[in-house]
């Protein structure tokens, strides 16, 4: 199964890159994200930052709507935009040039660097690999409807300890719009997931799911 940190992320040389190569597994960081968005934001050269509320941390260079609602721990990078009535909170790394776009919630995640979420989209203790788009719509879940644990269906179920999980979505994943990512899934690099659909479990790399019986291998694989 391609679940390892490694397997989804061409990881960049930010610090959240840093931070996730600690692990083996990209959601055994999901309950330490608020911790380290708050210790790397104390650490943010102030000539480039701007602390603009406590413990919010935003790069001159990004454009954030008067409208949106941001509350820390939340560091914002270089040319990344959060767009009108977006709400970001508890814990958020934003990477350089991603967007975060209108009506968009993102809460305790990661978004690398170029991802887009872009039109009314909810992001919740997850990950977002580089270059990643959400189309209009796409949710992550991250709460089961009894509470109970999360754990990762693949070749292998992996538990995870964690009642909240989100998704776990590789580098340069294209999300269709209106689908939803079920808790605790794990979408490889370079898939594209058709909209409206219903996404479970583990998702390959470089692949295509046209729904919940039709997964084929792309012809063409990333270089």
């Amino acid at each position: 199964m391609e679940i390892r940190t490694s397997d989804l992320f061409r990881i960049d040389d930010s610090a959240a890159a840093e931070f996730l190569r600690r692990f083996e597994y990209p959601w055994q960081c999901v309950t330490g994200i608020c911790e380290f968005v708050r210790s790397a934001g104390a650490n943010l050269d102030p000539l480039q930052y701007n602390e603009v509320s406590p413990e919010v941390w935003i790069h001159k260079s990004a454009k954030v709507a008067p409208s949106a609602s941001i509350s820390g721990p939340v560091i914002i990078g270089p040319e990344a935009a959060v767009c009108n009535f977006a709400v970001v909170r508890n814990g958020v790394w934003a990477g350089k040039g991603c967007t975060i776009g209108n009506c968009v919630e993102v809460k305790n995640s990661i978004i690398l660097q170029g991802a887009e979420v872009g039109h009314y989209n909810y992001i919740g203790d997850s990950v977002i690999g580089a270059g990643s788009h959400f189309g209009a719509g796409a949710v992550t879940s991250n709460l089961k409807s009894d509470w109970s644990e999360i754990t990762i269906r693949g070749e292998q179920d992996i538990a995870t300890g964690l009642v909240k999980l989100g998704a776990m979505v590789g580098d340069h994943v294209e999300i269709g719009c209106n689908s939803v990512l079920n808790p605790g899934c794990v979408i490889g690099a370079g898939t594209t997931i058709y909209p409206l659909v219903n996404v479970r479990g583990v998702i390959p790399g470089n692949s295509i799911l046209k729904d919940r019986d039709s997964l084929v291998t792309k012809r063409q694989t990333r270089t």
